[in-house]
């Protein structure tokens, strides 16, 4: 006797899939960034700090005017669980994700630095391995950091030097835009984790090529406005741009490109791919962006619309459902500043 079949993650309703994005593991974690940043403009004012950086905090990384261009810094810190569980695949993503909040900025690489603690050598050197094989194969060498081979538990933080000729920002979408999500589908899922891996096995110059299509869009006039999906996932990512932006949207769950057609749904929108970006694009251009990802075979699609309306909506065939309100839910951006925006 067989057991009663399990309803598929596709099959759940639009509101319920919206209730478990909420509860997602990614969203929680990036709630915790509007305490950090309200902290911060408390202790150096925004009107104070304006003069030395280009973007406001909360986007991919920092901007700092550099005579006709903006050198970029950015660093990411890796959860307990993931380096114990996956240390080489860490040490790797040490790199690559740092790549790609330089790259969604609309810059280029320059050098890394890390920071490891361990319990001795044996822990540290499969995350040493990851991290330089990433170096090797994005072409951006590790040039220093700090080491602790003492620690009671392996902990990582891996931060980057790139530079931008013209910024993407997670600050420029407007009303009317398109969205445009562009993801490599060319990998596979570490399983059972919800990293969808198309880097440690493709070719390297491959992925150098692939991740500089972003600062040609910028520097050509394409587009102004782009983040990297992150573990917040697609439609989490999405969410943080267009609150950077105080701006809302219409986004098509069943638009996003996915791998496969019975890929569950929930898993891909809350999975971390390893090439992935949304951009905000004037609908004037969402046709010759598009095209940049596809001569490169990155599977993009229009998976939404910016809206005036702070309200963050999720449609999938005829059901809408409402994901958030950037006007009033703060997420990664302090409350007394969405309410000064929307006064």
């Amino acid at each position: 006797m067989t057991s009663p079949r399990q309803p598929e993650v596709d099959d759940l309703s639009l509101d319920d899939l919206t209730a478990a994005l909420l509860r997602g593991r990614g969203l929680a974690h990036k709630r915790d960034i509007s305490d950090v940043v309200a902290a911060l403009q408390r202790a150096w004012p925004a009107a104070e700090s304006s003069a030395a950086a280009a973007v406001h905090i909360g986007d991919d990384c920092a901007a700092i005017p550099d005579g006709d261009g903006f050198l970029l810094f950015a660093i990411e810190g890796f959860v307990e669980d993931f380096v114990a569980c996956l240390p080489w695949f860490a040490g790797y993503c040490g790199v690559m994700v740092n790549v790609s909040d330089i790259y969604a900025m609309g810059g280029r690489p320059i050098a890394v630095v890390d920071a490891l603690w361990s319990r001795g050598s044996e822990t540290s050197t499969p995350v040493l391995e990851g991290l330089t094989t990433a170096s090797a194969r994005y072409g951006v060498p590790i040039v220093g950091g700090h080491t602790n081979q003492q620690s009671a538990q392996g902990q990582l933080a891996v931060a980057i030097l790139g530079r931008a000729n013209k910024l993407l920002t997670s600050f420029n979408a407007r009303p009317g835009d398109h969205l445009v999500m562009a993801i490599d589908l060319r990998g596979s899922y570490e399983e059972p984790h919800p990293y969808w891996n198309a880097s440690t096995q493709a070719p390297a110059e491959r992925l150098r090529a692939d991740l500089d299509v972003l600062p040609g869009l910028a520097e050509d006039g394409l587009c102004d406005a782009a983040k990297d999906i992150s573990m917040a996932g697609a439609i989490g990512t999405t969410l943080m741009l267009l609150e950077c932006s105080r701006v809302g949207a219409v986004i098509d769950v069943e638009a996003i490109p996915r791998p496969e057609a019975h890929t569950p749904l929930l898993r891909w929108l809350q999975a971390f791919p390893s090439y992935g970006f949304v951009l905000s694009v004037r609908p004037e251009q969402a046709a010759a962006v598009q095209q940049r990802f596809s001569s490169r075979g990155i599977a993009n699609a229009v998976v939404g619309t910016v809206t005036r309306d702070p309200q963050v909506r999720l449609s999938k065939g005829k059901e809408t459902s409402v994901l958030w309100d950037v006007s009033t839910q703060p997420l990664i951006l302090p409350q007394r500043n969405l309410e000064t925006e929307h006064a």
